[in-house]
């Protein structure tokens, strides 16, 4: 999966805030937070037409929300924070931004709605059951939003396992909820093969900056990302971002221990984003400060 923060700076190279990714694969999805302070459009352009939903959480109050779909103007409303909205590709949306505009962009191609139907069993998602520019309440969709945030705005490559899992969740909610996905019951199934446990231990322990997506992680391993983390969390009591940070945390201690390299150092080797990130961490698994613990463990 492709994670995507766009700042101030970079939305103007948006021809449009309708915009899927660039060459969309079969896990493709992208998540941007758009904020501008200052309109720099009136009416968006036509985005070229994809099979790809955004999933569209506003952060600030728009009123006088002016939305087209298929070229057809919807009723004036108002979106307040909080508010979901859903934007089809296909239907090129268009609004008037005329006013301070934030939000998070979730873009998911359809693709990726069909390889999570056929994970699950079920049949391909024809149409999303929503009104186009209406706003509505989803905790569900507000709450994974709220963390892809966070996701986004600390050290996004090396929470790039966490982010895809809370994509990924989103994507089989809006499945589910508004598409009509009906996953069939196939029993339960076991956990990973022995390979495929050594070869995804090799993977994330070679790269405990968690720069790998976990998509790259499950294709290693012959298998779609929804039934790699099902299996993962079987065979580990565990989901795979859990187990890299007890990793990284392991790393950690065996340095802190065995020698006196500084703790900047420490956590830049051991995949933290820095050493205040290893403090936080380090301090809520251990229950301790690597600092205090490197004097208990001397003394």
């Amino acid at each position: 999966m492709i994670v995507r923060s766009v700042a101030e700076k970079d939305v103007a190279e948006l021809a449009s805030l309708f915009i899927a990714p660039p060459n969309p694969g079969k896990w493709k999805v992208a998540a941007a937070e758009i904020r501008l302070p200052e309109p720099l459009l009136d009416v968006t352009p036509v985005a070229p037409r994809a099979d790809v939903l955004i999933v569209r959480m506003q952060l600030n109050d728009y009123p006088r929300h002016r939305y087209w779909e298929d070229g057809m103007t919807t009723p004036v409303r108002d979106v307040a924070a909080g508010e979901i909205l859903f934007h089809d590709l296909r239907r090129g949306p268009r609004m008037v931004l005329d006013q301070p505009y934030h939000a998070l962009h979730v873009h998911i191609p359809r693709a990726a709605f069909d390889a999570i139907a056929a994970d699950s069993n079920a049949a391909p998602i024809r149409d999303f059951d929503y009104a186009p520019g209406v706003g509505f309440d989803d905790p569900t969709i507000a709450g994974l939003g709220t963390s892809i945030l966070a996701g986004l705005g600390d050290s996004a490559v090396r929470n790039q396992p966490l982010v895809d899992h809370l994509i990924l969740a989103m994507a089989a909610h809006v499945a589910t909820r508004y598409g009509g996905m009906a996953p069939m019951s196939r029993g339960a199934r076991g956990g990973l093969a022995p390979w495929q446990t050594r070869r995804a231990k090799e993977i994330l322990s070679a790269n405990l900056d968690g720069a790998v997506p976990l998509t790259e992680v499950a294709r290693q391993c012959g298998l779609s990302v929804g039934h790699f983390s099902r299996s993962f969390r079987q065979s580990f009591g565990t989901t795979p971002h859990q187990w890299l940070v007890q990793r990284r945390l392991d790393a950690a201690k065996d340095l802190i221990r065995s020698c006196r390299m500084p703790l900047s150092n420490v956590a830049l080797s051991c995949g933290f984003a820095d050493q205040s990130h290893l403090t936080r961490v380090f301090t809520r698994e251990v229950g301790a400060s690597p600092a205090a613990w490197r004097r208990e463990v001397q003394q």
